[in-house]
């Protein structure tokens, strides 16, 4: 999969596994199914990593949460001073970022109640503080 997104390129570690590809994910420490939200979100991890300075150590990506009784996952999660700071909801490059994109992101922070949340599709990105849309995402050392 090559598909052109906005975050740097990544040497992502891949393999073959019958007829599908698997990625390495270095926050869940194991192989997934490269699909094209996998693509955004690995990419998108690195990013945050190695772009905007956010420990790896503080990222959780892929875990569940109780949303209005039902079971729900939600995308990257990452930690500051033991407490949800900013949720990612990733979606594939040809998925628009529409309201009910932003509106799943904003249910899931009913729960995480993280200061930032970001949606994104690898080409284009939205970051809130709040309410507030931001022009970036903080670089965590500024924080």
């Amino acid at each position: 999969m090559n598909l052109a997104l906005k975050y740097p390129q990544v040497a992502l570690q891949l393999k073959k596994q019958g007829s599908q590809t698997l990625v390495f994910d270095v926050i869940r420490k194991d192989w997934f199914v490269l699909s094209p939200e996998e693509w955004v979100r690995q990419h998108l991890i690195h990013y945050l990593i190695h772009v905007k300075h956010f420990p790896a150590s503080l990222i959780s990506v892929e875990k569940q949460l109780l949303l209005n009784g039902q079971t729900k996952r939600y995308d990257v999660l990452v930690y500051k001073d033991l407490k949800p700071f900013l949720v990612v909801e990733c979606k594939a490059p040809f998925i628009a970022l529409d309201d009910a994109v932003t509106e799943q992101a904003l249910r899931y922070n009913l729960v995480l109640k993280a200061d930032y949340l970001m949606i994104s599709n690898g080409v284009q990105d939205r970051t809130y503080k709040g309410q507030t849309l931001l022009n970036d995402l903080p670089d965590y050392l500024n924080l």
